[in-house]
């Protein structure tokens, strides 16, 4: 199995927020230049391969108050990439290098605001020419992007949750016949299959057993989620069923991340662990098999980011609560 050790840590300017899948990595497919982005409070950390970091703030607040971000993420379209924020007010989408505000969509902010809040959550590339973002109504926004300019458009918001978005995921391998290529998920443990198109068609809904998934990836036609109790479950993307559960983690897992290549799995939690897994599914029985390949303790570290740096999965990188860096692991 692969080893991993630590080879370098990123200073950021400032540390992490406790955030679910607060960290976004850019891997050019042929290309080691990579770019890293964490949130922290109201502004998002660029750290680009060359110049200085940079800091972009959430937009839409006001003389007394700036909303603070919940996700940022790069979004990797056929066509163009797009670096998409999320925060109390709305969705901000810029150029891949951060330096152009290409569209701004403001949520739909109540007269008399109820106990709950109003924030989006959860993004993803899906198909084509989509990207989603998901919402506190449980609402999830899909906007057509163009190949290049600002004609960003709402295409269609999809309504099947009804609790806060927390993650969405796209088909990284290649997706079985009729299964979905599109998973969201939520606050209550909820998931719905997607199969994405001109307009998106739910294929299945996964209920939630009362425990968050923070964090869900999906490959070769396998939902990987990750929850509040520490566990990942392996769903047939297809069918819906339960194929796979591991007590993964001894606390509450912030972040999944899938290598496309291998079929790696990474997660990370609250427990101050990191963890390699591989999925795999036997062609002569068509089992799902998730085997444990590596195992990295963050010391005293509340892990809320966690990502692979190559689409092998033989790097990866790590952000955490209260911590002013991101650490960067290689082969061993």
């Amino acid at each position: 199995p692969p080893r991993y050790r630590r080879e370098r840590a990123l200073a950021l300017r400032s540390s992490s927020s406790a955030l679910y899948n607060n960290l976004t990595v850019l891997c050019p497919p042929a290309r080691p230049a990579r770019a890293f982005g964490a949130v922290h409070g109201t502004t998002l950390s660029l750290l680009g391969p060359e110049g200085p970091p940079r800091q972009l703030p959430a937009r839409g607040g006001s003389a007394l108050s700036t909303p603070l971000l919940t996700q940022a993420a790069w979004c990797e379209l056929p066509a163009r990439v797009l670096l998409v924020l999320t925060s109390q007010r709305g969705v901000q989408m810029y150029e891949a290098d951060g330096s152009t505000l290409v569209f701004w969509h403001a949520l739909d902010v109540p007269e008399h605001p109820a106990a709950h809040s109003v924030f989006a959550r959860g993004i993803s590339a899906a198909g084509e020419r989509f990207i989603c973002v998901g919402t506190s109504s449980g609402a999830v926004l899909v906007f057509d992007i163009p190949p290049k300019g600002t004609n960003v458009t709402l295409s269609e918001v999809l309504e099947q949750h009804r609790d806060p978005i927390t993650d969405i995921a796209a088909e990284q391998g290649q997706a079985p016949e009729g299964a979905g290529d599109l998973v969201t998920a939520d606050d209550s443990g909820t998931l719905c299959l997607w199969s994405t198109g001109e307009e998106f068609t739910l294929l299945g809904k996964i209920p939630g057993s009362g425990c968050t998934c923070s964090s869900v990836t999906l490959w070769n036609g396998i939902v990987a989620a990750g929850y509040g109790n520490g566990q990942i479950r392996l769903w047939e993307a297809g069918t819906g069923q339960l194929r796979a559960q591991v007590s993964a983690h001894a606390r509450w897992i912030y972040a999944l991340d899938l290598a496309p290549l291998t079929g790696k799995l990474l997660s990370g939690a609250e427990d101050s662990f990191v963890h390699v897994w591989r999925l795999s599914r036997d062609p002569d029985t068509d089992d799902v098999e998730i085997q444990h390949c590596h195992a990295e303790c963050v010391t005293d570290t509340q892990v809320c980011g966690a990502r692979f740096c190559d689409p092998s999965g033989d790097t990866f990188a790590v952000t955490g609560y209260d911590l002013s860096e991101i650490l960067c692991y290689g082969p061993a």
